[in-house]
């Protein structure tokens, strides 16, 4: 402590490189944790939990146009027809709710938001999925059958288009027909790079009427029953194959996406991340321990006189190891400790200024202190070595 107290630039400087590279691994462990739980809450709020999607290709993004072109070539659209096969043979096991999707202006008054996505279902949807409706309520089966002039808007419908009343009992017009809204969303910020707060949900017959008939449908279906024989999707597959009449052995002519494989294109991408992070920190902690190895050998040389008294005196060659390692471990937990705490606060306004799922774990912060410890005892141990290599004559006449 004497030797730091009495050398603090060269101290600082140790703990300075040995901050930065601390901080390098609580950042990229927290980024990593912060991606894993994007994956989760974004995939929750598009699909739900526990749903699946039956689609003609569910992930278009997730291939080449080539398989794309083939995937569209090989699954027929998906029809209403088949949406009420797949409702006549669930059994109650299944709760299946189709989805139409469309974009165009939503307009109030003088007021308008463009572009905005406009999806027609049923009223299955709300309970299949979690839709985070804050104020007033979904459509009813009886306004779904009729195709009533209803609507459900996100957050940045709400308060572009109506800033200064409650948008319930309003109007809102798209393609010219006027819908009452009767409900509203919480705030669901954004998923894929899309916002999910613009968005307008309605009978999916009022959307047909609107829109036209669409193209294909994607079918959101939840498992019913707590623990069927049958998991839900290998009851939709089954069903669907039949109403297609599949050969076994045949491929599927339609795709269906679970939660698990949304989640593992994130999942996909945090590992090649993680993949080059590593070694990122891993460089960045080998460049701290050559910075603190060299002001410890400073620190060694400056006091090789002091060093060769000690050993005339009687210390031994575990004494000096021990000092030359004690020094350059309170130089790296010094260094672990600044580096920790700002990475933790870094990380805690970015998760705070930019609406992040950013936090530090515990495991993170101990881990990086156990780091910063190992580094500094790496550190010190050629220094320590070359202290007890000193002929004791030599260094007592060094100046």
């Amino acid at each position: 402590m004497a030797a730091l107290r009495g050398n603090p630039l060269r101290a600082g400087l140790g703990s300075l490189a040995i901050a930065v590279a601390v901080a390098t691994i609580v950042v990229v462990v927290a980024a990593l944790d912060g991606i894993a739980t994007y994956a989760r809450t974004t995939t929750a709020r598009t699909f739900g939990a526990d749903t699946f999607l039956i689609a003609q290709v569910a992930s278009p993004g997730r291939v080449s146009r080539r398989v794309l072109q083939e995937q569209l070539q090989r699954n027929p659209p998906i029809r209403r027809s088949d949406v009420r096969f797949l409702d006549r043979h669930a059994d109650g096991l299944v709760l299946y709710a189709p989805n139409a999707q469309a974009r165009a202006d939503v307009m109030a008054g003088s007021r308008r938001i463009e572009n905005a996505a406009i999806t027609g279902t049923t009223w299955e949807l709300a309970e299949i999925r979690d839709l985070a409706i804050e104020r007033g309520r979904f459509f009813r089966p009886d306004e779904d059958d009729r195709g009533a002039l209803v609507a459900v808007i996100g957050a940045d419908i709400a308060d572009t288009l109506f800033p200064a009343v409650d948008p319930l009992g309003q109007s809102v017009r798209i393609r010219g027909r006027a819908f009452t809204v009767i409900g509203v969303q919480a705030r669901q910020g954004a998923a894929g790079g899309s916002s999910l707060d613009k968005y307008v949900w309605m009978p999916l017959v009022a959307h047909e009427r609107t829109f036209g008939a669409p193209r294909t449908l994607q079918v959101f279906a939840k498992a019913t029953a707590d623990r069927p024989s049958v998991t839900g999707e290998d009851r939709a597959r089954i069903s669907l194959r039949a109403r297609r009449a599949l050969a076994p052995g045949r491929a599927d002519t339609f795709d269906i996406l679970t939660p698990d494989a949304a989640r593992s294109v994130v999942a996909t991408i945090s590992a090649r991340i993680g993949a080059a992070a590593a070694p990122i920190a891993l460089m960045a902690m080998l460049a701290a321990i050559i910075v603190v190895t060299n002001t410890v050998l400073v620190s060694v040389t400056q006091r090789t006189r002091e060093i060769g008294v000690r050993r005339a005196l009687g210390a031994s060659q575990r004494q000096i190891v021990r000092e030359v390692l004690a020094e350059s471990a309170l130089v790296s937990l010094a260094g672990g400790v600044a580096g920790t705490l700002a990475s933790a606060l870094l990380v805690n306004l970015l998760a705070r200024a930019f609406d992040l799922p950013l936090t530090v774990r515990p495991s993170t912060l101990l881990l990086s202190l156990a780091a910063a410890a190992a580094s500094g005892l790496v550190a010190g141990w050629y220094p320590a070595r070359r202290a007890v290599r000193l002929d004791v004559v030599t260094a007592m006449r060094a100046e």
